[in-house]
């Protein structure tokens, strides 16, 4: 049995391509009109275990409540991959993980088993 309460912060992943690109900004704007998160920079380009564009939404365990229902009713479509932080970043983006759309590869053989800085 894993304890939750070691999972100290969450990531969304906001997957995107030229065309959807726009539903992406939207999506966005909404997210840092609405929530207290910390965004990442767009990539526009697969970056670390990430096979497609994107851009992470970082937030604290007590935003989980209402940003997840709101990325599910609100993600218009896009792919986002959402994972928690609790130190193990392979299982962490693997078997802890949960998918809003399209499940895409990703390249966990660059992730370590364990986050040393955890």
């Amino acid at each position: 049995m894993i304890d939750p309460g070691k999972i100290y912060d969450y990531h969304a992943h906001i997957y995107y391509d030229a065309v959807n690109r726009p539903r992406a900004a939207q999506l966005r704007a909404w997210i840092e009109e609405k929530f207290t998160v910390r965004m990442g920079r767009w990539h526009d380009v697969p970056v670390g275990p990430h096979p497609a564009a994107m851009y992470q939404v970082a937030f604290a365990p007590d935003q989980f409540p209402t940003l997840v229902p709101f990325l599910m009713m609100n993600r218009m479509g896009l792919t986002v991959l959402l994972h928690p932080e609790a130190g193990r970043p392979r299982d962490d983006h693997t078997l802890h993980a949960t998918w809003m759309g399209e499940v895409l590869p990703l390249r966990t053989a660059i992730l370590p088993e364990v986050d040393r800085t955890a």
